[in-house]
This record gives C-alpha cells, structure tokens and sequence, in this order.
C-alpha cells in the first residue's frame, strides 16, 4: 500500500488498540495488541506520519532509531542488588530503566498525556548484541525487565534487504505477533502532502513530468546513487531560503540532497528554465488578469514541457496563497474561541459590579498563556506539526496585542488626568453624564477588522484563481491542460478547502464538466466491454 494508505490503516490501528469497554480496560488486552511492523524503502515518509497520526489523535509520540542504540541504551546497565532468599542473603543482577522506557515517562510527566505511540525506525538493522532483546521486545514489549506503560501503541519501521545490507529478517515465531504493513512510494500520494507542505514548485513540476526520478535508489561502480521523497523536501526547504537570500541554487546544493549526478544536473537544468519561464510570462500579471499578446502568443505557441512548468508556476503562487489562507483562517479560529471565553468572564465581572476595563487585559493575557501551556504541552509529546505549531504562535501573537491594546485602552488619559474616572471605568464626558468604556467591544471591533482583512484577502486571491481559469480557458481551451489544471486543485488539500470555504464559478464548472467526461468514458468503456463479451 502507499504511504497514505498505511498511515490511514496505523491511524485505525492506534484507534482500537486504545478502545476502552465500560470498565475502562483496554477492550483488547495490551498483551494482544501486536506491534505493528512498516516495512518500506528509506525516505518515503514512515517517519512524517507517526506525527501526523500522534498529532490527529492528540496522544503522545516517542520515536527513535534503533541502529543508534546499544544494548545497555535500550536495556538498561545492570547493577547489583541485595535480596534474600529462603532465609538466606545473595547478591542478584538487576538493570537500571531502559533510555527508551525512560523517556516514554518523561513525555507523559511534560505533557500529561497518558496514552501514546512509540515508534521504533530501523528494527531489523540492529546490531548483534541488542537483535535478541529487539526480539524479545517485539515479542512482549519488555526492555530489561520493564515492560512499556499500558496505554502506549507500539509502531515500527523497517527497511527491505535490497537497500540495506544490515537487514536481520525474523524468524516466525516472531513475525507472527507482529501486523505487518508493506508500503511502496507512490508520487501522486506524495504530491497531495508536498502541495500541503509547500514543496518548492519547481519540484512538483519537475516529477510531474519526470515522475521516473521520484525515487531512484541504483547501484554502480561508483557506489550507491539514490534520490528519495525525503531528499526532494529537504532540497525543496533549502531552495526556498536560498531564494529568500538570494543565494544561487546551483548543482553543487542540489547534489548534496539528491545523490544522483545524472538525476541532480537535470534538475539543476529545469530549474534554470523554470526560473526563466517565471520572469518571462509573469505569473503575478497573469493572476491579476493583465497579460499582454506576447504573453498570450508565446505560452499560445510554447512546447507541451513549457505548458506544464507554465501550470506548475501558476500552482505554485495559488497554492501558497490557499496554504497561507487556510492557515490564517485557523489562527482566527483559535482567536475566536478564546475572545467567547474572555467575553463570557468579562460579562460576570460586569454583573459582579467589576470594571471589565481594568481585568479585560488579564483575561486577554490568560488566553494567550492557555493557547501556549496547550502548544507546550503538544510540543513535549512531540505530536506539534510544524503547521500547527505556525497557526498556534499567530493566535498567540494576536491575543497578546489585543491585552496590549485592552491595557492602552483601560481608562481615557485625559479624565484620567483631571480625576473624573471613578472605580467602574466611568468617567464625566463633559456633560455631566456618565460613560462607560467597553473594552470588549473595543477588541471586537479590532478583530473585525482583522477579519474583514483576512476576507478580503481570501476575496482577492479568489479573484486570481478565476484569473488564472481565464488565461488556461482563452490560451489553450478545455483541453489536458485545463484537465490537469483541475485535477491539481482537486489534489491539494489546502486549495479545496478555500474553494470549499470562499467557492470558484469555474472549478466547479470545469470540474463537473471533467466528472461528466469520466462518467461518459467509463459508460463507453462497459457498452465496449459487453460488446466484446
């Protein structure tokens, strides 16, 4: 199965593996709860998806490299003990806690969560002296003479013989208390999460169409050459901040994440085109609706590789404006919560007869802090995505100016000066009637605001999406490139969410008309078949 396949299947897994009954036992005991066993080339992802699922499920995640641990590590060192026996007194051999079980407690104790995933890389690459102990884990989940904490799911990883000479296979008696899931790289499972991760564009583009080099592990005279799903991202992350910094990306860089040289100077070509296509038909004038007739002729008259790298520039802006956006969104989301639990504290002040201006700052403060202790507390169960842990800073940063704006706003400073404030925030306006400053209502307005600008946003970039169906419509027509078109948004997470959320006139005319197209294909497909028959 694929990587998103099998995370789907270990996410189902951790799910009734932690299923209560009404005693609150684990409905299937923890001794028949069998240790499951990914086995799968290096780089395709078995790692990122142990965070995705700890993360989802809000459980606590431990992982670690098994070829990085000795015995005592994973054991524990023995130590001596005095015990009696029958009377009489012996000295017995004992370990200390394994490294491993140990730090399982220490992500339970800083984040309180009680129940998790430990994942285990590398079992079958063991050395010599720790393979009978992985065995016997793997059997009854002891290191030493400590079992695992109940409530705790143990995933591993494991790399097939073919790209590791260390590989140990086991033996049956173990491999029959083990769920074994077999995963394959597979690029268009790949490219839904390198869209959502915001891989460099000029990568989706360049697998697009060169999807061969996805993942290439070789041997040669020279040794190994391998580019791997991890290589391609990690290459992506660099690409970005060298761009950012306006340092060259050159085939030196490229090569020190894809070792493959034939693979790396064709990548290191593209990308020249890639970046030449960028300035010569200017995306940006393109999403704002304003192209010019050379434009029009030249991308009317460009190669069908062009025409991709083309669409793959034009995803690439769009995609990281629906990523931004829906990220965005999140964060207010997160705002929102937090200003109904202020709002409700704030109104009990007031009927208690307190000034909601002189604690609305507090309240604001104590939100953000919540917001925080929760993303510390993610962070030490390590199931914090980088995306996650993007929005929760945002709503933080949000909530902390708005205490600062509530603190600003507490009193009038020119009543304040001429002592007309008394201790319910009221104050004399000049006429003799007393006012009240509502704080509340003053942030309210503020994230009105913000949201009315997060609104427009969404509206403008909204805007560009149907800018960009307008050049594809009126360059090319409803042909594979406004198929392909479609179908990418279709993939991406982030970019069907936004349309979902803010709606587009021609994807979802575009797409019925690919849906009807399909329908009619697999219609025309059965009549053939029967006909045949």
């Amino acid at each position: 199965m694929n990587i998103k396949e099998a995370k789907e299947e270990i996410r189902r897994a951790v799910e009734v593996y932690l299923d209560k009954n009404e005693f609150g036992e684990y409905t299937i005991p923890v001794s028949k709860q069998r240790p499951i066993f990914m086995v799968g080339a290096p780089g395709i992802g078995k790692t990122a998806i142990m965070e995705q699922i700890a993360s989802e499920l809000d459980i606590a995640l431990v992982s670690y490299s098994m070829t990085h641990h000795t015995r005592q590590s994973a054991l524990g060192l023995p130590v001596i003990e005095s015990k009696e026996y029958d009377g009489k007194s012996v000295t017995v051999s004992e370990y200390t806690m394994s490294e491993i079980i140990a730090a399982i407690y220490q992500v339970m104790e800083a984040s309180g969560k009680k129940e998790g995933i430990l994942f285990l890389d590398e079992i079958n690459c063991v050395s010599e002296t720790l393979a009978p102990a992985m065995l016997l884990f793997l059997q009854y989940k002891i290191f030493g003479n400590r079992q695992i904490p109940r409530g705790w799911v143990v995933v591993t990883a494991g790399n097939p013989p073919q790209y590791n000479k260390s590989v140990k296979e086991f033996d049956v008696a173990t491999m029959d208390r083990l769920r074994r899931i077999d995963v394959t790289e597979d690029f268009g499972v790949w490219k839904q999460y390198a869209y959502h991760q915001g891989v460099h564009d000029a990568v989706i583009a360049f697998l697009e169409l060169n999807r061969q080099w996805f993942y290439s592990i070789q041997e040669s005279v020279d040794g190994t050459r391998y580019v791997t799903a991890r290589g391609w991202e990690d290459l992506s992350t660099a690409m970005r901040i060298y761009e950012k910094k306006g340092f060259p990306v050159d085939k030196g860089l490229i090569g020190q994440y894809l070792a493959d040289d034939e693979i790396a100077r064709k990548f290191h070509v593209y990308y020249q085109l890639y970046k030449k296509y960028q300035s010569d038909y200017q995306i940006e004038d393109i999403l704002d609706g304003t192209i010019t007739d050379e434009i029009f002729k030249r991308a009317k008259e460009a190669r069908m590789d062009e025409r991709f790298s083309i669409l793959g520039l034009l995803l690439g802006r769009l995609n990281d404006g629906f990523r931004a956006s829906m990220s965005r969104n999140r964060s207010l989301l997160l705002v929102v919560k937090a200003l109904r639990a202020v709002k409700k504290l704030d109104k009990e002040k007031k009927i208690a007869g307190l000034a909601d201006t002189e604690y609305l700052a507090d309240l604001l403060e104590d939100e953000a802090q919540s917001l925080r202790t929760r993303l510390e507390e993610q962070t030490a169960a390590n199931s914090v995505t980088a995306q996650i842990r993007s929005e929760y800073l945002l709503a933080i940063q949000i909530l902390n100016e708005y205490a600062q704006y509530a603190g600003d706003t507490k009193v009038d400073r020119s009543t304040k000066e001429s002592g007309k404030n008394n201790k319910n925030g009221s104050s004399a306006d000049g006429t003799g009637k007393e006012t009240k400053v509502d704080g509340f209502a003053k942030i309210k307005k503020r994230f009105d605001k913000e949201a009315r600008q997060h609104e427009k946003d969404a509206k403008n970039l909204a805007a560009q999406l149907e800018h960009a169906f307008s050049f594809i419509e009126k360059v090319w027509g409803n042909t594979q490139e406004m198929v392909l078109f479609v179908t990418e948004l279709t993939t991406g997470m982030d970019s069907l969410e936004f349309i979902e959320q803010w709606g587009s006139e021609s994807y979802f005319r575009y797409n019925q008309e690919l849906l009807t197209y399909d329908q009619r294909e697999r219609l025309s497909a059965e009549i053939q078949e029967l006909m045949e028959e």
